[in-house]
């Protein structure tokens, strides 16, 4: 509590300790007044009932009191949420994109990072979009939190000045794997932040590219197949790939099952039309269609990967 990993801490910390404190007093309070009127008023102590007649004195105190505190409370209350709707136009933007079950981040030079890299002391701004259901990003350390819905735009700002490591999980229940939703904010001094955001492909280890499948991988992973499909043989929601190019499978087309060769245009037409052609045992409507977020040549890299595990 009072950490300073973020702006936001001291109001949003202010707020709670105040509530809690009105609360935790007026619990007591009340709690001692129903034990004195227990031993003071029962039956043995008090046989005949006394009848006592109202006080409008005491109405009026039991009624400004308790909206002169729910005031107190609202604007403490106010005064940390409004910063958090006045987002900075200078502020480095950051698009978030939630699927299930992952996050993935993406920078203007056109880095993608499955964990949250800020500079310290610096306004970052999360423009972020949901390509499934409701997911809500939430920082705990940050005292931040926003729901991410489908359609609609979702934005979120702060400003860390501790640098460190701190959690980041989603906490709206999407589905079976909601669990595992869970990575990570980075925060770095500035001159370090800097020194990683100018890598270029010049800085990338071009052995590991130069592998079959490589860059095929990359997109498995930072696309959020990773969540999904398992790639040493166990089932998750969707079927792994492991051992699947080149095999016959049963699938359901329309309603009707038949048998199809896992092959390039089987593959496409999955990624890009997960409904077409459900796999037998697999539900329908759990992957959304990637038609629009991966190019023809995206897709080649990722039949590419998924041949490469065909011998493993």
């Amino acid at each position: 509590m009072f950490s300073g990993a973020s702006t936001f801490v001291s109001d949003v910390d202010t707020a709670f300790v105040l509530i809690i404190g009105i609360s935790m007093f007026f619990l007591i309070g009340i709690t001692a007044t129903i034990i004195v009127f227990l031993v003071r008023y029962n039956k043995k102590r008090n046989p005949i009932a006394t009848d006592i007649e109202g006080s409008t004195k005491l109405e009026i105190i039991w009624t400004v009191i308790p909206t002169i505190l729910v005031l107190i409370m609202f604007f403490y209350g106010w005064n940390g949420y409004t910063p958090l709707s006045r987002m900075p136009k200078d502020a480095l933007k950051v698009r978030v994109v939630s699927r299930m079950w992952m996050w993935t981040f993406e920078y203007p030079n056109g880095l993608v990072t499955d964990t949250l890299y800020v500079p310290a002391s610096k306004a970052v701004l999360l423009d972020m979009v949901s390509m499934d259901v409701i997911h809500s990003l939430y920082i705990p350390a940050f005292r931040i939190k926003q729901d991410v819905v489908p359609g609609k735009q979702n934005k979120m700002w702060f400003i860390s000045n501790k640098p460190g490591r701190y959690d980041l999980f989603c906490t709206e229940y999407c589905g079976l794997r909601h669990s595992y939703m869970i990575t990570a904010v980075e925060v770095m001094p500035e001159a370090r932040y800097t020194a990683w955001y100018n890598k270029t492909p010049a800085n990338v280890d071009v052995t590991a590219v130069a592998k079959p499948g490589a860059i095929g991988k990359t997109i498995y992973e930072n696309k959020g197949c990773v969540a999904c499909h398992a790639l040493d043989g166990s089932r998750l929601v969707g079927p792994s790939f492991k051992g699947i190019y080149g095999h016959k499978a049963i699938v359901t087309t329309a309603g009707k099952e038949h048998e199809i060769t896992v092959d390039d245009e089987y593959i496409a037409r999955s990624i890009n039309d997960p409904a077409a052609d459900v796999l037998l045992g697999f539900k329908e409507g759990l992957m959304v269609s990637y038609k629009g977020q991966l190019s023809d040549d995206d897709i080649k890299q990722v039949i590419e990967f998924i041949k490469t595990l065909s011998d493993k």
